[in-house]
């Protein structure tokens, strides 16, 4: 069941009994029921936990000025702080950035980060096809409307562009524009890295790099055969991780 927390902007759900030892931070345009799976299996062991809907996603409101993970980790700090101490601390996808960056900033409050399909380091941009740039040249010297720029944008643009809109567009920009090798070097956490062997959104080779950055102890487990979306597609394994964290 969603429960208001914080200021009452955003919102969660709270798996088994007694002080939360996890908290799950999901990806982009997901919700914390992408932890479900995972988070039940821990409920069934004893481990309490709290999936939250990141602001703008599920039941939770947009954010109210535009930023990265950086800004979300802002966001999040107060609902995470009223949740204890010694906690681990799991993000999938943008939800793994967001977790880097409050780890960094707070190593006190936790226990590990455990981070799955994250794009913790920027990847070389691909090049945009030459007609959108066309239009996008156009468009800045006012030779044609934005809603010709809107058509190219919705034309060429990657799927989690073309359905974000208004801030949410924006914050989806300025998180495309961010890459996290200062968390990561600061970062004195235990990190355990969980990663789709088929994971063509942020492959396996991010993580790599990540590791090399990476100032703590960590470790990576690659699961062959499966994608993007480790916490829908190998919830066990996901436990597995995060109990030995708690370990």
């Amino acid at each position: 069941m969603l429960t208001a927390l914080g200021d009452g902007t955003l919102f969660g759900e709270y798996y088994g009994e007694g002080p939360v030892r996890v908290i799950w931070l999901h990806g982009w345009a997901r919700t914390h029921q992408d932890f479900s799976g995972a988070a039940h299996q821990l409920a069934a062991r004893g481990v309490s936990s709290l999936g939250l809907d990141l602001p703008g996603f599920g039941a939770s409101g947009e954010p109210g000025t535009v930023g990265g993970a950086r800004l979300y980790a802002d966001l999040l700090s107060g609902v995470i702080g009223a949740a204890g101490e010694d906690l681990v601390l799991v993000g999938h996808s943008f939800g793994g950035t967001v977790a880097a960056v409050l780890g960094a900033r707070a190593p006190e409050r936790f226990r590990s980060l455990v981070l799955t399909g994250a794009p913790l380091l920027r990847r070389a941009p691909a090049r945009a096809p030459w007609r959108y740039r066309l239009v996008r040249a156009l468009a800045a010297r006012h030779l044609i409307g934005p809603d010709r720029l809107e058509a190219a944008r919705q034309r060429y643009g990657s799927l989690d562009y073309r359905r974000a809109s208004g801030v949410m567009r924006e914050v989806l920009v300025a998180s495309l524009g961010e890459s996290y090798e200062d968390e990561l070097a600061r970062l004195r956490l235990p990190v355990h890295l969980l990663w789709g062997g088929a994971d063509t959104e942020v492959p396996v080779s991010v993580a790599e790099r990540a590791i090399t950055v990476l100032g703590g102890a960590h470790e990576l487990r690659v699961l062959e055969g499966v994608g993007h979306l480790v916490p829908t597609e190998a919830p066990d394994a996901l436990a597995e991780v995060v109990a030995g964290a708690l370990a």
